[in-house]
């Protein structure tokens, strides 16, 4: 087993902004408590993505997430994680109308869940709300390439940035929001190239998904890195673990036990007398 670091004081997104040029900043995504416990051991970010609705809900896609499971799902997180900079996704709805609206749900998340930052997804169209926001006093990491929400626009979960033109409008897109104010940009799905060229040309760290080795950064969902789904196996993904096996596994080893009444066993049960 790994030893656990130290315990320090809580990171800031001011902290993982100075990562830029010193230090790979460590993101992974978490749900739960228990999970926030592990990610927030090891990791400067712990993002509670939208990807949530499709993890554990069972979603088909992130469209149907709602801020009152970003919020439940948040503050869970915020329970197990005591030393990284908690972030938490907006969900698709809750802040493209316009700044008004993505400060008063902005505002909600932090105050509800205690968390240290937010994170939207889209480009230059988005710069004007990031600015508002920060300038208020709520810190967003910016999201560009892939941008899950967009899906339907987009038509399906492909690489972005192939085309010298899509790649000029990715770099202009990372660009804008890094000038608007945003202390990170997540880079989804683009190529290697593009991903160090943008890392390159902007001044706050970049997160790459899928968008090569050069980022500032990398995140990941949790549950694919640990290979909790057999059947998802993305090629930006690497399984650390297999535990999706494991665990299936381990289900058959008792559901056999129970039907052989192997389990409980004598060292499982109570007698009577004497308090145990």
């Amino acid at each position: 087993m790994s030893a656990t670091p130290e315990r320090k004081a809580r990171l800031s997104p001011g902290d993982i902004r100075a990562h830029k040029g010193i230090q790979p900043v460590v993101c992974l995504t978490a749900y739960t408590t228990p999970m926030a416990q592990l990610v927030d051991a090891h990791c400067d970010v712990t993002l509670v993505g939208d990807s949530l609705g499709m993890v554990l809900h069972g979603l088909p896609s992130t469209l149907g997430v709602t801020m009152e499971m970003m919020i439940l799902h948040g503050k869970a997180v915020m329970r197990g994680a005591t030393r990284s900079c908690v972030v938490v996704d907006m969900p698709f709805g809750s802040y493209e109308e316009g700044p008004g609206q993505a400060f008063r749900n902005a505002a909600r998340l932090l105050a509800e869940t205690g968390c240290q930052a937010v994170k939207l997804e889209g480009g230059r169209h988005m710069a004007e709300t990031v600015g508002f926001l920060v300038a208020r006093g709520i810190p967003v990491m910016g999201h560009v390439g892939l941008t899950p929400q967009s899906v339907n626009t987009l038509g399906g979960y492909k690489v972005q940035g192939r085309s010298h033109h899509e790649a000029d409008r990715i770099a202009v897109d990372a660009a804008a929001l890094a000038d608007a104010g945003a202390f990170a940009v997540v880079l989804e799905k683009l190529p290697s190239a593009l991903g160090a060229r943008i890392s390159a040309e902007i001044a706050v760290p970049t997160i790459g998904i899928g968008a090569g080795v050069d980022c500032d950064g990398q995140v990941l969902v949790v549950d694919d890195m640990l290979g909790l789904f057999s059947d998802f196996r993305p090629k930006f993904v690497k399984r650390y673990a297999e535990l999706g096996e494991a665990a299936g596994a381990a289900i058959a080893a008792y559901a056999e036990e129970v039907r052989a009444r192997a389990f409980p066993g004598p060292e499982h049960g109570f007698g009577e007398g004497k308090p145990e």
